[in-house]
């Protein structure tokens, strides 16, 4: 799953949340899922840097 898709994930994830129709258990279960998604693009996310660093790094090399 791209980041794009999780972060639409956590934003209905949110909405979910928000409203006052869902029960406690489904609140906790949509509150476990994103928590999960968070640490998912968190890690994506470094992933990402470590490779701009990295590239970075390569195009000062070249200078």
């Amino acid at each position: 799953m791209s980041i794009e898709e999780s972060f639409k994930q956590l934003d209905q994830i949110i909405e979910s949340l928000e409203s006052s129709e869902t029960s406690l258990e489904d609140a906790f279960r949509e509150y476990e899922r994103g928590i999960k998604l968070v640490r998912e693009c968190g890690e994506s996310l470094d992933k990402v840097e470590k490779q701009i660093i990295v590239l970075q790094g390569n195009g000062d090399e070249e200078l």
